[in-house]
């Protein structure tokens, strides 16, 4: 799944660095279920007051699965939607994703271990 890049996006990059908002912009654009998903849970990690929100839904079909894993699978669009929300985003599968206040390093790190994975896996979820 790629990035749909707008000619001035792509002219950007070729002169140089790229305006963030550019960026995002094209991540929203192109990966629209992904970005739905990571935006709803900022939503809810801002009105929440808990350290951490987590998405739970299954992707409703293989392109939005594809578009999610796009999305977290890329270090720069991991890196410019953490930047835009202020907050840490953590994956542990299709329908497992979750924003993370700075401050909640506990609770990221029990998201991320090895045990919350394995706990995370279900029969349902074996071709996630």
């Amino acid at each position: 799944m790629s990035l749909n890049v707008p000619a001035a996006l792509q002219a950007q990059a070729e002169a140089g660095d790229i305006n963030d908002a550019d960026f995002l912009r094209c991540i929203q654009e192109s990966l629209p279920y992904a970005w739905s998903v990571v935006s709803n849970v900022a939503k809810d990690l801002q009105s929440n007051g808990e350290p951490f929100a987590v998405n739970e839904e299954v992707p409703p079909t293989e392109e939005a699965w594809g578009q999610l894993f796009r999305l977290v699978a890329s270090d720069s669009m991991r890196s410019a939607v953490e930047k835009h929300f202020g907050a840490r985003l953590a994956f542990q599968n299709c329908c497992k994703v979750g924003l993370f206040q700075p401050t909640a390093t506990k609770e990221y790190a029990e998201f991320t271990s090895a045990r919350a994975q394995v706990l995370n896996q279900k029969p349902e979820l074996l071709n996630c």
